[in-house]
């Protein structure tokens, strides 16, 4: 179906965008009814829900999309998982069979019609295309996707899943794309995209903000706000700048410690410490030299000093890792035993006996977002004491994301939150499945797969506690091979200007951003 009647309401929508731009300042606040908010990047990643995994993406998929369940506005734990695009569901007994009754009447965006079965059908597919999709190995039990009639969807899986609504959740590759837009544009679709949330795509202007339109006829209500103005500001003091101005509403913030601590102190400012947890991972790529010696990730290990992390980044705003897993997921093993102590002479003993007695050189690419980058030039200070030379190459944000799964770092600093159930984080970081550079490759930026059958054992493991003993000895086996060295939980931080009423109390997002719904509104004294 081409576009009809809704881009009247967008277009003139969007002119109220472009007037808020004026200049080229953008304006923020109650007198504009259009919510301007301020991240910490230099520009978008992919502007497609199932290819794009960058935080910078994520909070914006939240507004624009819907999946067949949705956590509750303000919650990421799974207990709050509610009615989104299908109104109710069941499953078989075996868990082996899934049925979502689809809500009537849902519009897709910019005129593409009604969202009926075809379009939760196509997708899901979509999603679990490794050529169309980031997260596809999520999907893989997939066995048939299926319209029963018009408004019901039948899934049929050829083993239980333990996190089946997290797939389906508005996140990653569980957003719903309308079928005919995706069809009909193509690669396109990333510069365009089309979805059912309360805000609709209006305009992108690369390295510099992507405009969000009201949708109307959204299906729990027209939102308050007439729009969104999402504005890439990498520079923390630019960004801090706009927010104290009152150029801008609602802020991503630095996490740490001292950032918190003064954006608090500001008037009429409220500021978020949220779940869930992105852990700071050092993913060693255990298939190249020196990084496939043992003993020379060993000494990469014993450089770490997890305290002087914490005492960087601030003990109200990280928590020291412990395990590969996140704390609070759903199957996490406390491994805190097997994370080596800090020892700068053992660390250099080790690389002597691994034939490196003058250390060792490792090429890295990195990221420039600001909270990323400097956590890796503490790392890179750190392993600099044990002889160990981090060669950084420090690109944009999304560039760092195509890199990287190109398999071009021999480090891979990654910083990750996703659905808390340690089947996905294990799946996606550590089977063989998700190895980079591979067709259904996604981030095991390590190449390690010594945990694979326990890891596929606990995702058709009926019994709670058996599965649980799985997750434990994979964390236990992939740990002892040093695929990868877990630095800090990072909680998420953002701030906002009380006058932005959101609509629920924030205690977390999935999405890493904060959720902005029909009732989010701006409220003057």
């Amino acid at each position: 179906m081409k576009r009809t009647g809704l881009i009247t309401a967008a277009t003139l929508a969007a002119g109220a965008l472009t007037l808020s731009l004026g200049d080229g300042t953008a304006l923020a606040g109650p007198d504009t009814n259009i919510l301007n908010i301020g991240m910490a990047s230099s520009d978008a990643g992919r502007l497609d829900p199932h290819l794009s995994a960058t935080t910078v993406d994520k909070a914006v998929f939240g507004w624009m999309f819907s999946g067949l369940v949705r956590f509750a506005p303000g919650s990421s734990s799974p207990e709050s998982i509610e009615p989104d695009l299908a109104e109710s569901w069941s499953a078989s007994d075996d868990g082996l069979e899934w049925t979502f009754n689809l809500r009537q009447g849902v519009q897709c965006h910019h005129g593409y019609g009604e969202l009926t079965s075809a379009d939760i059908v196509y997708s899901l597919k979509r999603a679990a295309d490794p050529d169309r999709s980031s997260f596809s190995s999520d999907f893989e039990a997939f066995e048939t996707i299926e319209a029963v009639d018009d408004y019901t969807v039948r899934i049929v899986l050829s083993h239980p899943v333990p996190s089946l609504l997290g797939l389906v959740t508005n996140y990653q590759g569980g957003n719903i794309v309308c079928a005919a837009a995706a069809e009909e544009m193509g690669e396109d679709f990333q510069n365009q995209p089309i979805g059912t949330g309360p805000f609709m795509f209006d305009e992108y202007r690369p390295q510099q903000s992507l405009s969000l339109v009201a949708n109307p006829d959204y299906f729990r209500g027209a939102p308050v706000l007439d729009g969104i103005l999402y504005r890439y500001i990498p520079s923390d003091s630019a960004r801090d700048l706009a927010f104290q101005s009152g150029e801008i509403d609602l802020i991503y913030g630095r996490q740490d410690q001292t950032w918190v601590e003064r954006i608090r102190e500001l008037p009429d400012v409220t500021v978020h410490v949220m779940e869930p947890a992105e852990m700071s991972v050092m993913h060693l790529n255990t298939s190249t030299p020196p990084l496939d010696d043992i003993r020379v990730r060993q000494a990469m290990a014993h450089a770490v000093d997890r305290e002087e992390f914490m005492d960087f980044k601030g003990r109200d705003t990280a928590r020291v890792s412990q395990s590969i897993v996140p704390q609070g997921y759903l199957g996490f093993a406390d491994m805190s035993e097997l994370m080596p102590a800090f020892d700068l002479d053992r660390s250099r003993e080790l690389l002597t006996e691994a034939g490196h007695p003058d250390g060792i050189t490792v090429s890295v690419i990195h990221t420039a977002l600001p909270g990323m980058l400097s956590t890796m030039e503490v790392f890179q200070a750190q392993m600099a004491r044990a002889g160990i030379n981090i060669d950084l190459e420090v690109v944009e944000h999304a560039t760092f994301h195509a890199q990287i799964r190109e398999d071009l770092s021999q480090v891979v600093h990654y910083s990750a939150a996703r659905f808390p159930v340690a089947d996905i984080y294990l799946t996606q970081f550590y089977h063989s499945r998700s190895i980079v550079n591979t067709p259904s490759g996604v981030t095991n930026f390590s190449h390690c797969g010594d945990a694979d059958a326990e890891i596929d054992a606990a995702r058709v493991e009926t019994d709670p506690d058996m599965q649980r003993e799985q997750w434990e000895t994979a964390q236990r086996l992939l740990m002892e091979n040093f695929c990868s060295i877990p630095i800090y939980e990072n909680l998420q931080i953002w701030a906002r200007h009380n006058y932005l009423d959101l609509g629920y109390e924030l205690t977390g997002s999935l999405t890493l951003g904060p959720a902005i719904t029909e009732q989010t509104q701006f409220v003057t004294n």
